[in-house]
C-alpha cells in the first residue's frame, strides 16, 4: 500500500506502525557483532526534530528513515540521524535498510536519493540464505590532510607523527561524507585508541569531518580499521560503510591501487563487536562498492 504526498510520491506503508524502529545489525552475521543501526520504513509523517527524538532514543550510531517512495518504482528517499545530529549519509544504516527492503519487497536493485546524492543498492541472497548489499558510493575524492588539520587530530588522539605509517600518507577523504584517514604503523598502535573525547569532537566540527578513519594495513587486500564518532555522540563506530567508501578512493587516489581490485575491512574487532567490510574499488571509476549483509536485532 502507498500514500501520495504532496510532492506526487508515496509513502511506503508496512503492516508494522507507521514509526516502529526495526534493529540491525550491519556488516555481520552475527547479532552480537557488527554495527548497529535504527530502520524505520515509512517516516512520512516525522518532522526533523521527531526523526532525531526517535534516533536519540534508539541510541546507534545511525538511524535510517524512509520519508518517501517513488510510485511504481523501487526508489526510496532516506534521511540519516545520529543521537545528536543529521548525517548527509551512512554506510551500515544503508546496508541494513536495504536487507530489510529485500526480506520485504524481495531481492533486487533499489535506488536511494539521500542528501549526499543517488546511491544505488543490489541485493541478492547467498548460497547460505543470508541477504547481502552492494551499495555503490556517491563519487569520491580525496587530498592530501592539511598541516593543521593534522597536528590538531593527532593531539586529540594522543598520537605522535612517528605512529603514523609513513607509506600511507593522511588525507581527507570524501564519499558522502569528509573522513580524515590516518593509517597507524602497528597493530598495536591502532589497538591503543584512548582519546580525548570532547576534544577530538570539537576538532571534527570545525573541519566539518564526520569520522576519523584510523587503518592499518596487513596486506594488500586486508586493512584493520577504527572510527572514532564523537560528532555523533558515539566513542567508536564498529562498522563504516561511509568511511570504507571514502577509504576506496583515498586507495584509488594515493596510487595503493592501480587495477580494479577487491579489499576487505575489518573493524570493531577491538571494541568486541567484529565487522567485515568489502569494497570494490577500480581506478578508472570514481564510486566505491560497498557490501555486507545484515541481521535483526533481537
Amino acid at each position: 500500500m502507498t500514500s501520495s504526498d504532496a510532492n506526487g510520491t508515496s509513502a511506503v506503508t508496512f503492516p508494522e506502525p507507521t514509526t516502529e524502529t526495526l534493529r540491525y545489525s550491519a556488516f555481520t552475521h552475527d547479532p552480537a557483532g557488527g554495527n548497529p543501526a535504527g530502520v524505520v520504513l515509512d517516516a512520512s509523517t516525522l518532522d526533523d526534530a521527531a526523526m532525531l527524538a526517535i534516533a536519540a532514543e534508539v541510541g546507534y550510531s545511525e538511524t535510517a528513515f524512509v520519508t518517501a517512495h517513488d510510485e511504481g518504482a523501487r526508489r526510496f528517499r532516506v534521511r540519516y540521524f545520529s543521537p545528536l545530529a543529521e548525517v548527509a549519509f551512512c554506510g551500515h544504516a544503508t546496508v541494513a535498510l536495504a536487507v530489510a527492503l529485500a526480506e520485504r519487497l524481495g531481492p533486487g536493485e533499489i535506488v536511494l536519493d539521500t542528501p549526499a546524492g543517488e546511491v544505488p543498492v543490489a541485493t541478492r541472497v547467498d548460497d547460505k540464505g543470508a541477504v547481502l548489499a552492494t551499495l555503490t558510493s556517491v563519487p569520491t575524492r580525496s587530498r592530501p590532510a592539511e598541516r593543521t588539520e593534522l597536528a590538531s587530530a593527532l593531539e586529540a588522539l594522543g598520537w605522535a607523527p612517528d605512529d603514523l605509517d609513513p607509506e600511507l600518507p593522511p588525507h581527507l577523504a570524501f564519499g558522502g561524507n569528509d573522513h580524515l584517514v590516518l593509517a597507524a604503523a602497528s597493530r598495536a598502535r591502532l589497538a591503543d585508541l584512548d582519546y580525548d573525547f570532547d576534544g577530538l569532537a570539537e576538532v571534527m566540527r570545525r573541519h566539518g569531518w564526520t569520522t576519523l578513519h584510523l587503518v592499518w594495513r596487513e596486506s594488500a587486500e586486508r586493512f584493520h580499521a577504527r572510527d572514532p564518532f564523537p560528532v555523533g555522540g558515539v566513542v567508536e563506530d564498529p562498522a563504516t560503510g561511509a568511511a570504507a567508501a571514502a577509504f576506496g578512493g583515498y586507495l584509488r587516489t594515493v596510487g595503493i591501487v592501480t587495477h580494479p581490485a577487491t579489499i576487505t575491512i575489518r573493524q570493531g574487532e577491538d571494541m568486541g563487536r567484529p565487522s567485515d567490510l568489502r569494497i570494490d574499488v577500480d581506478p578508472q571509476d570514481t564510486r566505491t562498492r560497498v557490501t555486507g549483509q545484515a541481521v535483526p536485532i533481537g
